[in-house]
């Protein structure tokens, strides 16, 4: 309804000042306003036919879908029409008020009259044909804007519908594991999972998130895990500089801590460590999260479960596209990866 209205307008606009160039343009030379008004209402009209023939008609029905001879030839057909409509007005009413001897001197069909009303006519066409495809490459270029932002978004939602299920998963399987057991701290495990769920079905919904607020659900993360591990973990995370004025995409490094529990802490024989340093400098958050791996161990993110990495590089493309850097380094016997994001003065992340 609102394409339509827009057109509406455009329309309307374009007669209204081809009419009064055909009326005040001509009439402005002689001030014979009444007679330019009457050849406006007549000659304004069948440009008006003319166009509305060849673009509605010719172009959409038969231009557009491939049928360009029958184009061609109804087009030429269509021309010689409105062209002799346009010289009979002129021939029989025109030339007995105002030029008398334009009867006498040539005839109806006198050829360089004719190519003369054919010009004018189509001229005001081709403008309008100009027009109307300028505007439908307009609408094309939105429509693909659009398509590729609810593509984006699509993703977006899917790649979170792959994480939340992912943290959902290993944490009920703890707090199972512990109910068997009739173990006193699963009721700290179920407040625990209570706070990341909140963060999942309410702050995820969210374009962006204070880091603070990811920081303390990762925390949460932390803690569940903890329980889990006991002392057999040693895990610190450490903030350099004020973060809490920084927005981040949400779920977007909960799935990195959590990747270092499963796919590194949980395979190592002994006592292992994670160390998560957090720092921001001229402009760039900083996240290095290094976690204690197994030598015989693939490395993080190698089983056939291990989304999370993966995960987060795909949301990373759509949501910071060039301003951000994420790499991984495989040690011996230790992983490290490493994210930095540019921070965007309008919008940390980009509005999709």
């Amino acid at each position: 309804m609102q394409r339509y209205k827009r057109n509406t307008g455009f329309i309307f606009l374009f007669w209204a000042f081809y009419f009064l160039y055909e009326w005040l343009g001509n009439a402005a030379v002689g001030s014979e306003y009444k007679r330019y008004a009457i050849n406006a209402a007549v000659i304004v009209p069948i440009t008006f036919c003319a166009t509305w023939f060849t673009v509605h008609v010719l172009i959409e029905r038969f231009f557009l879908k491939g049928k360009r001879t029958t184009f061609w030839i109804l087009f030429a057909a269509s021309a010689i029409v409105f062209t002799l409509i346009r010289r009979a007005f002129n021939y029989y009413y025109t030339y007995p008020l105002y030029y008398p001897e334009g009867q006498q001197t040539m005839s109806f069909l006198f050829p360089p009259k004719l190519i003369i009303e054919a010009v004018n006519t189509y001229l005001i066409v081709a403008l309008y044909v100009m027009f109307y495809f300028l505007r439908a490459w307009y609408e094309q270029q939105r429509t693909t804007q659009q398509l590729q932002k609810d593509k984006a978004e699509a993703q977006l939602e899917l790649l979170k519908s792959q994480v939340q299920p992912h943290f959902i998963f290993n944490t009920l399987n703890n707090i199972y594991s512990y109910a068997q057991q009739n173990n006193q701290q699963t009721s700290e495990l179920i407040y625990r999972l209570s706070a990341l769920l909140s963060y999942m079905l309410y702050d995820s919904r969210q374009t962006t998130i204070s880091l603070g607020k990811e920081l303390e659900y990762i925390n949460n993360y932390i803690e569940l895990e903890k329980i889990r591990y006991g002392k057999r973990l040693d895990v610190s995370l450490n903030v350099f500089d004020p973060v809490d004025h920084f927005k981040i995409a949400p779920l977007l490094l909960l799935p990195l801590i959590e990747n270092s529990f499963k796919h590194g802490v949980s395979n190592n024989i002994r006592d292992g460590w994670i160390r998560m340093d957090i720092a921001l400098k001229d402009g760039w958050l900083s996240v290095k999260i290094e976690n204690s791996c197994d030598e015989r161990s693939n490395g993080n993110g190698s089983s056939k479960n291990g989304i999370g990495l993966e995960n987060v590089k795909k949301r990373l493309d759509i949501l910071y596209q060039d301003n951000y850097e994420f790499k991984c380094i495989r040690e011996n016997d230790s992983f490290l990866t490493i994210l930095k994001i540019k921070k965007d003065e309008n919008s940390t992340v980009h509005d999709h």
